[in-house]
């Protein structure tokens, strides 16, 4: 564990949106407005909405690779102003370079960081154990499944060693069986390591299975209307499994008010809907 993640690392990251609104031109209409939410770190958020209301816009804020028309995001208390190794976008697609073996796509960072040949392919061993991909390192990517191909990502996107991970819907193209068995790798993987994890989604299910609590976003313009706690067992089975069903009935719920456009939708404790700030685990 300690030559993925040394012992001395901080774990996860502080993330603090503000007053966040954009618009993609300047007669186009609002993509989002006045968002404004924190996540503690270590904390696993969910961007739920439908289709068009903003979700991967927003993440894509958070990343930096779109600066907003208004407002600022902060990690750490560091302003936003571009991308980083200290936060890591998963996307659709793996994006690996198919040419490469496994071992040479997930240490690829690394090279370019210029770290000893040695901590490389040490560190790349450690992540395939760690990612279940155990004997693939000579293989090339294009010989993978797609299941395969997003464990790769998943490590190449760990070897940097990343307090946050931002999932835009990266397991919608897999399976159902596959997608899962990701679904809970990733979380484990994030608790495990003290990693703060967004995640951007649709999928109700895949929301409670990987989030601590879930932004619901409502559409034209973009903006957060509900702040659903994902309240699960996750170490009991029984338990997890009513619990996780319940979870998804009260989030369907606030999916269908974003959904249909209601501005009431309820927030907790009576909170501005458009300002949603961060429980602890």
């Amino acid at each position: 564990m300690q030559a993925i993640y040394p012992g001395n690392r901080r774990p996860g990251a502080h993330i603090a949106v503000t007053g966040v609104s954009h618009r993609y031109r300047r007669n186009a209409g609002v993509a989002l407005s006045g968002v404004s939410f924190e996540v503690q770190p270590c904390e696993s958020v969910a961007l739920v909405g439908r289709s068009g209301c903003g979700k991967s816009t927003l993440l894509h804020i958070v990343a930096g690779l779109t600066m907003p028309t208004m407002g600022e995001v902060r990690i750490d208390g560091a302003r936003v102003q571009g991308p980083s190794p200290h936060w890591i976008v998963m996307f659709q697609q793996p994006h690996l370079y198919p040419w490469m073996t496994v071992e040479q796509n997930v240490g690829l960072g690394m090279k370019f960081a210029g770290r000893p040949r040695q901590e490389i392919r040490d560190r790349v061993r450690d992540l395939l154990g760690l990612v279940e991909l155990q004997g693939y390192s000579g293989r090339n990517v294009q010989d993978l499944s797609g299941g395969q191909q997003q464990r790769v990502a998943l490590a190449r996107s760990l070897a940097v060693q990343p307090e946050v991970l931002l999932l835009d819907e990266p397991f919608s193209a897999l399976d159902a069986v596959t997608r899962r068995a990701l679904q809970r790798d990733v979380r484990r993987i994030a608790v495990e390591y003290g990693i703060t994890l967004v995640i951007v989604t649709h999928d109700i299910p895949e929301a409670v299975t990987m989030a601590d609590r879930a932004l619901v976003m409502a559409a034209d313009p973009g903006r957060i209307v509900e702040s659903v706690p994902i309240q699960v067992d996750r170490q009991d089975r029984e338990r997890r499994v009513i619990e996780s069903q319940l979870a998804q009935a009260k989030l369907q719920a606030a999916f269908e008010r974003a959904a249909g456009g209601s501005d009431d939708a309820p927030t907790r404790s009576g909170q501005d809907p458009l300002k949603v700030v961060a429980g602890h685990r």
